[in-house]
């Protein structure tokens, strides 16, 4: 039986997650602007396995629309990386296409985080939900924003957290503030 992905955000930093869902035999569904094919490492021919789809996050409803032709059946995981005011519309529209209980993995920049108050509240309650919140690095006495391979390694970390079955919660992917190192 295949198993369906649908990844929202996943043809940049998050393609990294797509190739090794792809790998895995899933079935990947990325809903994007710009086309941009995920090859199959896998095989090592570069045959794509995934499913790019054209969508913008401004018509959640149309995006949806879209994933599920693509999918051909309900997704047994969604991987959301969707930004600010767009996110709620974008993840309800979605919801529909998503097996009963499949899980869930929000993916956060630092700016939609804090410490104190932590990450948004998941949007699909329904749906048990992996949160990762996406920081820096601090490498010779400086602070750099993640890489693409990072980025990915982490967010993958969440979604086998998700596939596993484990309990809810936030995965934080390198430093999440600029504090000044200590001594």
């Amino acid at each position: 039986m295949t198993r369906r992905a649908l990844i929202i955000g996943g043809t940049g930093m998050l393609a990294g997650c797509a190739s090794a869902l792809i790998a895995d035999g899933w079935h990947v569904v990325l809903p994007s602007r710009r086309y941009a094919p995920i090859p199959d490492t896998a095989t090592g021919n570069g045959d794509r396995k995934a499913l790019w789809v054209q969508a913008d996050w401004a018509e959640p409803k149309q995006l949806a629309s879209r994933a599920e032709t693509a999918l051909g059946g309900r997704a047994d995981l969604l991987v959301a990386w969707v930004h600010g005011p767009a996110r709620p519309s974008v993840l309800r529209a979605v919801a529909p296409l998503l097996a009963d209980g499949a899980p869930v993995v929000e993916v956060h920049g630092s700016s939609s985080a804090n410490p104190v108050g932590g990450c948004p509240d998941p949007v699909l309650p329904d749906h048990p939900t992996q949160q990762v919140v996406l920081g820096f690095v601090r490498q010779g006495g400086r602070t750099r924003w993640l890489t693409h391979a990072e980025t990915a390694a982490g967010v993958l970390d969440a979604v086998r957290r998700a596939l596993d079955g484990r309990p809810p919660g936030v995965h934080h992917v390198g430093e999440f503030r600029p504090y000044p190192a200590h001594s």
